[in-house]
């Protein structure tokens, strides 16, 4: 095994693209020599960071050209990578690196963990399952085992703890993604995700400044506008981007979102110097590296195009500029810019050092690469999954259980209709708990329904329904970019409705905890805060009686149940034998 994989590191090494490049030398303590000897179309490409697939791709494949052409002929600063096995993310990144003058700085969004875009990697349910258990160490973990994981496959920044206070239950992109909605409580979080990654060799992010949480647009299709004044901001938003600052996160993302307090009118943050300059670098005095939210998203680009949009965000007071709609637009906008002194001289260096300084305190100047023959050891590794699966445990949270289905659950064996839903992404949504009730001694009919399930297989979930005394419905309703709402569809919300009032029902939230309001009068109701591997066998685990429920709600869910809320449920008195520990 070693000795292949030392011949696959020999032939990334030797095959990118069949070109040596010279790399510059490892700066010192300065990184002003290299600063000096770029050109300027040089010190704007280390600013500009595309998106690229993290999927396998051959040397010639078309789609590798195009990212062999940003670091050959626009000099890119770094790569946001996206999906992709640990194998072919790695060896991907070793060869752009190899290929490269200076070394890329490399970032991702794994706010829930690696296994949000590594294949394989060690997923923990969303970051607001540690709002449930209310303990920053359970944050430091995430963070903690993100870094080690992401930094194996040659990831070094990580787009994650998302800061924002979720104080809006219709929010359609947040939702889950948050800590929780108490700002204090979320500022307590955020550090300790922070330190989590920090601790451990990967750069945090806080985003999305100064505040996403109380919004019901989604900024990928328009634009947000957040019209509470200066004093609610200071008060509530900006407290968990304070305590991430203090923590030491090195990086801030900004959002796309208007505040007419702060900007006097409906320009998005990323483009207000009010916003990126004024309040971020002069009011809370933070000196690190400012990156923007993704410039192809809605709120920015059909309003200003590719080139202006980039010119924009980097006057405003951003550093590197991520995911422009056309990375040869914005390269080309910002070199004009400067030639014709809309970008200062001066301007340019200070964020092009910025750069700079990070990938020489991260040691890429020294090394980077990344080994493939230790990837198997980290990534996805039995001791980080165990971290995942007691977190996902402790998180779940009984809001509700009126007639005591749940309770009856647990006590004894049951025949039982799970009826799953989830987007075409989750495929195998419910699959898992099936097999686990199953494993454990209840009889089990299962049934899934889509977001494109027509009448006929809500006819036939109802035929399901009907076979079964004791009915779950396990739904993964979650935030995805470019959707613009989070809900259950009207023809579930309302067969929810139905079951329960003629049967024992209980309805399991694998994502958004305010499915309550769209089936307020279901008597049990457990939130465990994912779809991941995790949730799932932590909800197993519940319905089976072989563990304890304990998690407290870290938003309140509307009317009645606040911050805090949640029915405790202790240690069931199953016999040993029964309560054999699941698979992973």
């Amino acid at each position: 095994m070693r000795a292949h994989t030392l011949l696959v590191v020999a032939l990334v090494a030797g095959c990118a693209g069949g070109v040596a490049r010279t790399t510059a030398p490892a700066p010192a303590a300065s990184v002003d020599p290299i600063l000096a000897s770029l050109s300027t179309r040089q010190k704007v490409g280390q600013l500009v960071v595309p998106w690229l697939a993290g999927s396998y791709a051959a040397f010639d494949d078309s789609a590798f050209q195009v990212a062999t052409r940003w670091v050959d002929s626009l000099q890119v600063g770094g790569i946001i990578i996206s999906v992709g096995s640990p194998f072919d993310i790695a060896a991907k990144l070793n060869a752009l690196q190899r290929r490269s003058r200076l070394p890329l700085l490399i970032s991702a969004d794994l706010e829930w963990g690696a296994a949000m875009r590594v294949v394989g990697a060690t997923g923990f349910p969303a970051i607001m399952a540690a709002g449930a258990t209310g303990d920053d160490r359970d944050a430091y973990t995430i963070g903690r085992v993100a870094a080690l994981e992401g930094r194996a496959v040659g990831i070094h920044v990580n787009f994650a703890p998302d800061a924002d206070v979720n104080n809006n239950p219709l929010n359609p992109i947040i939702n889950t993604r948050s800590f929780g909605e108490d700002p204090r409580a979320v500022a307590h979080l955020v550090r300790g995700y922070v330190r989590g990654l920090q601790d451990n060799g990967m750069l945090a992010t806080l985003k999305h400044f100064p505040g996403h949480g109380d919004t019901e647009t989604d900024s990928h299709i328009g634009l947000p506008v957040i019209r509470a004044t200066y004093g609610r901001l200071d008060t509530l938003e900006l407290i968990p981007f304070r305590a991430g600052i203090d923590a030491g996160a090195e990086i801030v993302m900004s959002s796309h979102i208007a505040f007419p307090a702060l900007t006097g009118g409906d320009d998005p943050g990323t483009l207000s110097a009010a916003v990126l300059t004024g309040l971020l670098r002069d009011s809370l005095k933070f000196r690190g590296l400012v990156v923007t939210d993704a410039l192809e998203m809605g709120a920015i680009v059909t309003k200003y195009g590719a080139g202006e949009a980039t010119v924009r965000a980097f006057l405003a007071g951003s550093d590197l500029l991520l995911i422009p709609a056309d990375a040869d637009s914005a390269v080309n906008a910002m070199v004009a810019a400067v030639a014709n002194g809309r970008i200062t001289p001066t301007r340019l260096d200070a964020s092009v050092r910025r750069v700079l300084d990070i990938k020489r305190r991260l040691g890429l100047f020294e090394r980077r690469t990344v080994p493939l023959d230790s990837i198997m050891r980290i990534v996805g590794a039995k001791a980080n999954q165990d971290l995942a699966n007691d977190i996902a445990s402790r998180a779940l949270t009984l809001v509700r259980d009126t007639a005591g289905t749940l309770a009856r659950l647990r006590a004894t064996r049951s025949r039982i209709t799970l009826v799953a839903y989830g987007d075409e992404l989750n495929s195998f949504v419910g699959q898992r708990i099936v097999e686990a009730l199953q494993k454990g001694g209840d009889t089990v009919t299962f049934f899934r329904l889509w977001p494109m399930s027509g009448p006929q297989s809500y006819d036939s979930a109802r035929a399901a329904i009907a076979r079964a005394p004791t009915v779950v419905f396990a739904a993964n309703v979650r935030p995805l970019s470019g959707r613009g709402t989070i809900a259950l569809p009207d023809s579930l919300a309302r067969l929810i409705a139905a079951t329960d009032s003629a049967k024992p029902t209980v309805l399991i939230s694998l994502g958004s905890p305010y499915l309550l309001g769209q089936a307020p009068t279901v008597k049990s109701y457990l939130i465990a805060w994912s779809g991941v591997r995790a949730a799932e066998r932590a909800v197993s685990r519940a319905l089976l009686g072989w563990a304890p429920i304990g998690g407290k709600l870290p938003i309140r869910i509307p009317p009645g149940y606040p911050v805090g809320h949640g029915i405790v449920v202790p240690d069931s008195t199953l016999p040993p034998t029964i309560s054999a520990p699941l698979p992973r």
